[in-house]
């Protein structure tokens, strides 16, 4: 085997044995030198015939770095390893998917990066186009004429460019339209007789800085002027604090802007940490979907404020109980531009008295400039509510594990990457915008691993703890990206709530069951997964990470989270099996029928 390079602060490098010069250029190279040239760290990939130029390049033309390729077991988790990484870092990263039958593969992860708004730049292969030079057989079967008609509709933009010239131009294209908000996935489709073609000479790597991201677009100054004004004399202003950068200088503002206006917070765990919990001003807790309490604080408001909050209109339909809404409603979001029709991601279309065609923290920066003057009321401190503490023999169930890893993490920095649907907002606080990351924009269950690899990629190095808390279901689909993590040395930390169920379908079973007049005792057929138990932590071990468990106590929970913490901190990836039993359960009226737990 090659020898590796040292780990350092990103992933383990395999290093190729160096080429010897050769004045020979092909199709390929110039694709690699313009992925180089775009700054994009790593390559997610599982290998295909049909990209083989292109994998040459990467490791023979430019040794396997700037970018890196990571190698995964399947090709949905290239994509969500990306998601995952561009959750933290806002830099996009790559995945080369194999021809139609890789992209077929990648499809549901395309679809949640499409549905969380997050650049990816999705590379693919077909071919060769030409019919004269496939190969019988296999090179048929994948070849496509139009390959990006499978993803089109869940992309911003797709190409298929028929020479390496025009590959250049297609990638920077790509590259420009994913990274311009609304941001999403874009998918370039590279013929394997483009990237196999002799070239003459090489073609100049363009300046990638004329092709940049334009700047992102300010409010119109009487729109401003007027959300201003009726904020200001609002007598119960709310924020709806959404889709919002992971920015420390957004997060700051944010909370500038609500106590200047001493405007009430609602937050959603569906998009990660956008507000403090413990704020004074943070009405909660944050759920999936909104409690009792919350609709109430949001049904007694005269102005709202959305800041791109993720299905504003189904919001104001739950608090406003299907009449229309009360309050005033200012909007700003600019995801209406990426809206096609094909899938129901937009939601519902909401009302708006004044709309703010930009993101967010254009809004707010704007706001706090038109507010200067204006001095908020006095908040007194929030003192935590006391946590009742579990003895170590309680059986686990979701708020059992909250409360142990509060207790073992208390001095800890620890970005959560993923939550299940069975937490709740109350079980934990959030203090800063890395804190936590949110959901998968499209409720794909399986999502869950892939981007909580990527998420430790991106935080390797950092003095952050990455750790996630999944479903016994997200683990067993998504199962095999945490081998990625072993063979990167990446560390991490997951439990998996694992109550051998499918168990949000046992609900739905049981409510359908109930309506008809059927035995709700049937519920767990076709959902329970049991008889035999599948053994998570022995799936961690078989791919090199560490796996403890099962743990069935808090007592066990406690010493198995000790042990992994240490062992995360030396550079481990640790599974714990947490066997639990169903617990809490938000509300759900407008509830998904296939989501994690």
């Amino acid at each position: 085997m090659n020898p590796s390079a040292p780990e350092g602060a990103g992933a383990r490098r395999d290093v190729p044995v160096p080429s010897q010069p050769n004045p020979t250029v092909w199709g390929s190279d110039v694709v690699a030198d313009l992925m180089r040239a775009l700054d994009i760290p790593y390559v997610l990939l599982n290998r295909g015939a049909s990209f083989r130029g292109l994998h040459d390049s990467l490791v023979n033309h430019l040794g396997n770095q700037s970018p890196q390729m990571l190698i995964v077991l399947h090709e949905e988790h290239a994509v969500a390893i990306a998601h995952g990484y561009t959750k933290v870092t806002g830099q996009m990263l790559a995945a080369v998917l194999h021809s139609n039958v890789g992209l077929m593969h990648g499809t549901m992860a395309i679809f949640d990066a499409w549905a969380d708004r997050v650049p990816v730049l999705v590379l693919g292969a077909t071919g060769p186009v030409d019919a004269a030079k496939r190969r019988p057989w296999i090179d048929w079967l994948h070849t496509a004429q139009d390959q990006g008609a499978l993803v089109r509709h869940y992309v911003k933009w797709d190409a298929q460019p028929a020479s390496p010239a025009a590959a250049q131009e297609a990638i920077l294209r790509a590259w420009r339209t994913a990274d311009t908000a609304p941001k999403g996935p874009v998918y370039v489709c590279l013929d394997a007789s483009l990237q196999e073609m002799q070239l003459p000479a090489a073609l100049p790597v363009p300046d990638v800085q004329r092709y940049r991201p334009p700047r992102p677009p300010l409010p119109a100054t009487e729109d401003v002027q007027r959300a201003a004004q009726w904020l200001a004399q609002a007598q119960q202003p709310v924020i709806l604090a959404g889709r919002v950068s992971r920015s420390q200088e957004g997060w700051q503002a944010r909370v500038a802007l609500a106590e200047k206006l001493g405007a009430r917070v609602i937050t959603d765990l569906k998009v990660g940490a956008a507000f403090p919990t413990r704020h004074p001003l943070h009405t909660g807790p944050a759920g999936f979907f909104l409690t009792p309490p919350v609709a109430q604080a949001l049904r007694q408001a005269d102005v709202v404020l959305s800041l791109d909050w993720l299905d504003l209109a189904g919001t104001l339909k739950q608090a406003w109980v299907d009449q229309p809404a009360a309050a005033r409603v200012i909007s700003v979001s600019m995801d209406h531009q990426l809206h096609n029709g094909w899938s129901m991601d937009h939601q519902g279309l909401p009302p708006a008295d004044v709309f703010m065609a930009c993101e967010p923290e254009a809004a707010v920066d704007a706001l706090l400039a038109a507010l200067a003057d204006r001095q908020g009321p006095a908040l007194a401190p929030q003192a935590p509510e006391p946590v009742p503490q579990p003895e170590p023999g309680d059986e686990l169930a979701v708020a059992t594990v909250a409360a142990v890893m509060r207790s073992q993490l208390q001095a800890a920095e620890v970005c959560l990457l993923r939550l299940p649907l069975s937490w709740g907002g109350e079980m934990w606080d959030f203090e800063g915008p890395m804190d936590f990351l949110g959901y998968d924009g499209g409720a794909g269950i399986g999502s869950g691993p892939g981007m909580v690899v990527g998420g430790a990629l991106a935080l390797k190095g950092s003095a952050r703890l990455p750790m996630a808390v999944i479903g016994d279901g997200d683990y067993l689909m998504g199962v095999t990206a945490f081998w990625t993590a072993a063979h990167a040395r990446l560390p991490l930390l997951v439990i998996v709530v694992n109550n051998r169920s499918f168990f949000n379908d046992e609900l739905h079973q049981e409510r359908v069951a109930r309506e008809r007049g059927r035995p709700v005792e049937n519920r767990w057929i076709g959902q329970r997964i049991d008889d035999p138990a599948p053994d998570l932590a022995a799936m961690a071990r078989a791919q090199g990470l560490v796996g403890l468990g099962p743990v069935r106590t808090a007592g066990e929970l406690a010493a198995a989270l000790s042990e992994a913490i240490t062992r995360v901190r030396a550079g481990e990836a640790v599974v714990i099996d947490a066997h639990v039993r169903p617990g809490y359960v938000p509300a759900m009226s407008q509830g998904m029928t296939r989501s994690q737990r």
